[in-house]
């Protein structure tokens, strides 16, 4: 479903990646971890788009995305791609069932059906309690599904999830790590997870290491 070819991606003098390859099922949860500066969040935010290779390829489906003009690959990100990150991002002027909607408005879809769909993610992350409560009112974990429920707003092919639990306690962190699986069940997502958090990255079905710029292969660079 997404394959990387030969990534390379420099800030400065400063190489950081140095070569990736790698090819994500449909369906996979894949977590990226490696030291802090492996360039792990590098590589998450090429394979979003949100960021461009010097050299090397990203495919979804085999469509070659880092080709696309700006206009087009706005439009597929916003179609394709939920993120999820650290820090939440909700607008805080904003109620929880509003800052859901606001990818679908840019996607265009007419407002009935985003709110619709809204309240039905928001109902299945347990929040229809909380759909008019704006961030401040909500605990570091209801913030950060509700941020999960904007990911999946626009029925995204893959969930990209930048350290998703770096701000939230162990008991918050243990349930997020267990509702990225039953997204995944219900609606088929595919997800790349960088974590520093070991006990998530050993529950995916695959586990890459970065380490120098390249992803090691049976514990080797």
């Amino acid at each position: 479903m997404i394959r990387a070819e030969n990534i390379h991606k420099s800030f400065g003098s400063l190489e950081v990646l140095k070569g990736i390859d790698l090819t994500i099922n449909k369906g996979e949860i894949v977590s990226v971890v490696g030291a802090s500066g492996a360039g792990k969040s590098t590589l998450l935010h090429i394979i979003g788009t949100l960021d461009n290779a010097d050299k090397g390829h990203v495919y979804f489906d085999e469509v070659a995305v880092n080709k696309m003009n700006d206009k087009k690959l706005a439009d597929f990100r916003n179609r394709n791609i939920g993120f999820v990150f650290q820090f939440h991002h909700l607008l805080p002027e904003f109620t929880a069932l509003e800052n859901v909607c606001i990818p679908a408005f840019i996607g265009r879809i007419p407002r009935n059906k985003a709110v619709m769909k809204a309240k039905e993610l928001l109902g299945f992350l347990n929040l229809s309690e909380r759909l008019h409560h704006k961030p401040s009112e909500l605990s570091g974990g209801e913030q950060q599904r509700v941020a999960v429920a904007r990911a999946l707003i626009n029925n995204p092919a893959v969930i990209l999830a930048d350290e998703p639990s770096g701000n939230l306690d162990s008991a918050a962190s243990v349930e997020l790590h267990k509702l990225f699986f039953r997204l995944r069940e219900e609606f088929t997502q595919t997800f790349i997870i960088v974590t520093h958090n070991q006990v998530l990255a050993d529950m995916a079905d695959r586990k890459l290491t970065i380490k120098d710029g390249v992803i090691m292969r049976n514990g080797h660079v």
